[in-house]
């Protein structure tokens, strides 16, 4: 299948907010198209996140990956926090997902940034095999998240 990666405008919210949604709901968010387009176009909107996304030659939308800028003070630099890597299920196992890791590895060092951070779930072992592919390194236990609800 031959695909493109390019830079997600705002023109393209809604071609994004249906695998976003599904991407919720693989967190246990029940389906919500209409929360989805909102989010992604607002972020898009303020110049909050920078989001890839791969598409098929027809125009069907194959996935996304969406970073948020940070700073580390520690290094006087900025980074990139890659939030949400999603592909659709008919798609995985073609590359897709390694080709938006790259756009995202691209925009970073384009950027200037020193690094790329992300976080998945415990049980994502098909995720961490891919990050591990790609150069990331976990942590482990030297280091605790920690994180404070607000409501």
């Amino acid at each position: 299948m031959e695909y493109a990666v390019r830079r997600a405008t705002l023109e393209d919210a809604g071609r994004i907010a249906s695998l976003f949604d599904a991407y919720r709901q693989f967190y246990g968010k029940p389906p919500e198209p209409e929360v989805a387009r909102r989010f992604i176009q607002a972020r898009l909107a303020a110049g909050e996140s920078v989001i890839f996304l791969a598409a098929a030659r027809d125009g069907e939308t194959l996935g996304f990956v969406q970073l948020y800028p940070s700073f580390s003070s520690v290094e006087a630099r900025p980074l990139w926090v890659l939030n949400d890597l999603y592909v659709g299920q008919e798609v995985r196992g073609l590359g897709v997902g390694r080709a938006l890791m790259e756009a995202a590895k691209k925009h970073a060092v384009e950027t200037g940034a020193k690094r790329l951070t992300l976080e998945t779930a415990e049980d994502n072992r098909t995720a961490w095999s891919l990050y591990e592919s790609l150069g990331y390194a976990s942590r482990g236990p030297s280091t605790r998240f920690y994180e404070l609800e607000l409501d």
